[in-house]
């Protein structure tokens, strides 16, 4: 782990899209755990008119063309999204065959209705008109009555990783060691710089949104399975959730499947991006295990350090800054990305992920972010369609 105040490279100055870095050599691996970890992803899209490139609400239409096995391929929040779930993976390699299937379905339902698919974390360009929901079943009314102008941010789509199987108990446990390396996956992952026809300033705005629901954010540190279920209980009784389904935290035990679900990273087209989030997640889930199993405490982190380090993340992404999550000191984001890198890199050796995890990195490093390939788009021509064009032909590279 990051040594407090320490750079884990030789150059510290702040890494832009154009800085190469060398693939790190297959390190010797640390064993597999007892129980093989599998992989599950969720992914998001939005729908748009494939010539004005603005929102359309199409998701029934172009569900019912798409077709699938119950549960892959579903409706979301609004009329503007669907959403994919892959099936139980025991590998990467069977993960991505999965994800690039599915979203070829996908892709080519919404070409078949006028519209594309499109990785987007985020409406670029602004919703016209009042919001479209799923449908108007009372739990929709409800949510909308209750939380009101809050619903506008369902417009946007994240990846959800699930990493398993683990009881409730361990998936508590193992919670708090994955914690503090969540402002380096949403840096990782940051891919909304646009949100309703402005450049926000930030890589991630989505991870600013989504944080404004009550029910979201950096999950609380837990002392016991107890403690996660109060807590659980404290957002219902509250009325900041109605319901379990509104646990929105960044990361959580969860409530429908034996998994730890990592739920912070921006959705993004590239597959090879999407891969890799769930390469560190199951990395830094075994890595977890292996601490707990060795009986090593946790690292002392503090909330209000991890609070800023996530604000950080969205600011600047992988371009910019981030804060060490154990001491707080400023380090360019791309020394936090190599440091997990580093730190799980063992993990990732002993399921063969590492290969790719760390060429990966490397073209992240060297091409720039989403985010980064988002403001290029724009900057030729100053026309945000040329950012939903480049999201749209990205997602559709399979």
């Amino acid at each position: 782990m990051i040594e407090p105040g320490n750079s884990t490279t030789s150059d510290s100055t702040a890494r832009t899209g154009a800085a190469h870095h060398t693939v790190r050599p297959a390190v010797p691996p640390a064993g597999p755990p007892a129980v093989p970890l599998t992989l599950g992803v969720e992914e998001e899209f939005l729908l748009v008119d494939a010539r004005t490139f603005r929102l359309v609400p199409a998701a029934e239409l172009v569900l019912a063309t798409a077709g699938g096995l119950p549960g892959e391929l579903h409706p979301e929040g609004t009329r503007y999204q669907v959403e994919l779930s892959t099936p139980i993976a025991h590998s990467a390699a069977a993960l991505r065959g999965e994800l690039a299937a599915l979203r070829r379905t996908l892709a080519r339902a919404a070409r078949a209705h006028g519209c594309r698919l499109l990785a987007s974390p985020s409406p670029v360009l602004a919703v016209e008109g009042p919001l479209r929901l799923t449908d108007d079943e009372p739990r929709q009314r409800e949510q909308h009555h209750r939380f009101g102008s809050l619903t506008e941010t369902l417009v946007s789509c994240g990846r959800h990783v699930h990493v398993g199987t683990l009881d409730v108990d361990t998936a508590v446990a193992v919670s708090n060691r994955v914690r503090p390396w969540l402002p380096t996956l949403i840096a990782l992952a940051a891919n909304s710089p646009f949100w309703g026809g402005r450049d926000t300033g930030h890589a991630s705005w989505r991870a600013m949104a989504w944080a404004g629901w009550p029910s979201a954010g950096l999950p609380p540190h837990y002392t016991s399975t107890a403690h996660f279920r109060r807590s659980v209980r404290t957002l219902l009784d509250s009325g900041a959730a109605l319901d379990t389904k509104m646990v929105y935290w960044d990361l959580r035990p969860s409530g429908h499947w034996p998994t730890l679900e990592i739920r912070a990273p921006d959705m993004s087209p590239d597959i090879d991006a999407a891969i890799l989030q769930a390469e560190l997640a199951r990395a830094l889930v075994a890595t977890a295990l292996r601490e707990i199993a060795e009986r090593r405490p946790e690292p002392a982190v503090r909330d209000d350090v991890l609070r800023l380090a996530r604000w950080r993340a969205a600011h600047d992404g992988l371009e910019g800054f981030g804060l060490d999550p154990y001491s707080g000191a400023e380090l360019p984001a791309a020394d936090l990305a190599e440091a997990l890198l580093d730190l799980v890199a063992p993990e990732l050796a002993a399921v063969g992920d590492l290969d790719h995890a760390a060429k990966t990195l490397a073209g992240l490093l060297r091409d720039g972010s989403g985010a980064h390939r988002q403001r290029a788009a724009f900057a030729r021509r100053q026309d945000l369609t040329d950012v939903l064009r480049h999201l749209a032909d990205e997602t559709e590279n399979f």
